[in-house]
């Protein structure tokens, strides 16, 4: 089971919004912690992995329910 520090809900919000959010969100939290992420954009599929890949982020697990994109990214 992993340890989530904090959650960001980002539903609702089109590209580029999740990403931006989602980066303001994760300066917040310490090296090693995690966040979840909750998008609807479709968008956010290929855009939050290539975001977290070209700053050094982790993330460790993904997943789709109900239409909702659920990002679990480890802060470098």
């Amino acid at each position: 089971m992993m340890k989530i520090t904090k959650i960001l809900d980002a539903k609702g919000h089109a590209c580029p919004l999740p990403v931006v959010k989602t980066k303001k969100a994760i300066d917040k939290i310490s090296s090693g912690e995690v966040l979840e992420v909750h998008v609807t954009d479709k968008g956010a599929l290929n855009d939050i992995p290539a975001w977290a890949k070209s700053v050094g982020h982790t993330i460790i697990d993904q997943k789709t329910e109900e239409d909702v994109l659920y990002f679990y990214i480890q802060k470098a």
